[in-house]
């Protein structure tokens, strides 16, 4: 009778057209009422607690971060920054796509500012230098999800909010992980430009060391963002939310003196991020009425037990668990997909042993394939408008494909080697 109500209520109620933010908390409520004796009063706690969380009020400042570094030009210096190390290179800008979203990743914590703030650049360029549009694109969608994983990153800091995991220890984790990421992307591209060189034409132009090295100073204000940011919260000066406020600050600062933001686009940026945070809030705020009902019930403890009896064992959970993620994230957004699923999904995982700082960084790379995955993908959506229309949304899928799998093969090397996520937090703290 329990499944049945959790699943009817919330497929009536989210087919029903509301924000999936009411569908997810009107489900809680109804769990609640009717299977625990009338305590849907309960959840009046809950969200104060989930609001009135410390940790919690970094996402809005992660998020104005991103909107700001958006509007200021910064990536325009960025990239022209890396064009010459990678000009001679088989693949040539499209390793630079990859390096610059790595680096704007770093900053920025979202994986469509990433997207949007680099493609904008990037792609009139290497059309107008003749790169295959559909490498290019392909080459965007996938690095921009690396704004998700490279701390600071919202998905991270949203899943310590939810799960009272060390936000410090998130961001230490997703460093390794986010850099053999882009390692790997980079591989690919070589490898791809190396069998059909015509995806990246050549440039033969010579730049001296030199020139390289000064076009490199171009990008200290970011990494003096980055130290700012990062520095603070390892060195353990600063909280996430603390060091997220800070961060704020040094990019009004950079991008008024070294960038092109105005008053007029940090108005917007403000006013963009404040409609962003209402809307992942609100889904916040349903899940986490969701997440009370079925942990009051014992939901999780009963799958746990069910899931230790079914003989699959621990590896074997977590397959049909990534297999399940990458089908819902063709239909639902991935910090939707995160906050619905994270109640029933988080206590299974780490009542198997999975150590919880790993948990999130996988189940992170499990929202980066659904920023991918059409057609709902974000990033796709994002780069086909950037292309205003010459490169299709399906199109652009497919183009993707490739970057799909490597977040696939990256998600079995950290199964097999877990010290890839853990091994700087477990130094660091």
């Amino acid at each position: 009778m329990f499944w049945t109500t959790l699943v009817s209520v919330l497929v009536a109620s989210a087919s029903s057209g509301i924000a999936l933010g009411a569908a997810l908390g009107f489900t809680g409520l109804i769990l609640l009422h009717f299977f625990n004796y009338g305590s849907a009063y309960l959840a009046v706690d809950t969200i104060w607690g989930i609001f009135n969380s410390f940790t919690l009020s970094a996402v809005p400042m992660f998020i104005l971060l991103g909107e700001i570094l958006l509007r200021s030009g910064i990536s325009e210096r960025a990239y022209a920054a890396f064009t010459p190390i990678f000009a001679r290179v088989p693949g040539g800008l499209l390793h630079s796509n990859v390096a610059v979203c790595t680096l704007f990743g770093a900053v920025s914590g979202s994986s469509l500012s990433t997207a949007a703030a680099i493609g904008s650049v990037a792609y009139p360029e290497l059309s107008k230098r003749g790169y295959n549009k559909e490498a290019v694109v392909g080459s965007l969608a996938g690095a921009g999800t690396l704004g998700l994983l490279i701390p600071p990153s919202l998905s991270l800091l949203i899943f310590g909010a939810l799960t009272e995991t060390s936000i410090g220890r998130l961001f230490a984790a997703g460093i390794v992980p986010g850099v053999m990421v882009s390692a790997l992307f980079m591989l690919y591209i070589f490898l791809r430009s190396v069998n059909n060189p015509s995806i990246a034409p050549r440039d033969n132009t010579a730049y001296s060391l030199g020139f390289i090295l000064h076009g490199m100073l171009r990008v200290w204000p970011i990494l003096l963002l980055i130290l700012a940011i990062m520095g603070s919260i390892m060195f353990g000066v600063a909280t996430p939310t603390e060091a997220a406020g800070v961060g704020v600050a040094v990019a009004i600062v950079i991008s008024f003196i070294w960038g092109d933001l105005t008053l007029k686009g940090l108005g917007e940026s403000v006013y963009r991020s404040a409609l962003m945070f209402a809307s992942i809030g609100f889904i916040v705020l349903g899940a986490a009425i969701l997440s009370q009902s079925v942990s009051i019930l014992g939901v999780p403890q009963a799958i746990l037990e069910a899931a230790i009896d079914s003989g699959l064992g621990k590896y074997g959970i977590f397959l049909l668990i990534v297999l399940i993620y990458v089908m819902f994230g063709c239909v639902f957004d991935g910090l939707s997909l995160m906050v619905m699923t994270l109640p029933i999904v988080f206590p299974l995982l780490t009542g198997l042993g999975f150590d919880p700082i790993w948990v999130g960084v996988m189940i992170t790379i499990l929202i980066e394939i659904g920023q991918v995955t059409p057609p709902v993908g974000l990033n796709l959506s994002v780069l086909t408008a950037i292309t205003n229309g010459e490169i299709s949304l399906g199109r652009t899928a497919i183009a993707t494909i490739p970057y799909w799998g490597i977040l696939l093969l990256a998600i079995g090397i950290i199964t097999l080697v877990p010290s890839v996520v853990l091994i700087l937090p477990n130094a660091i703290f």
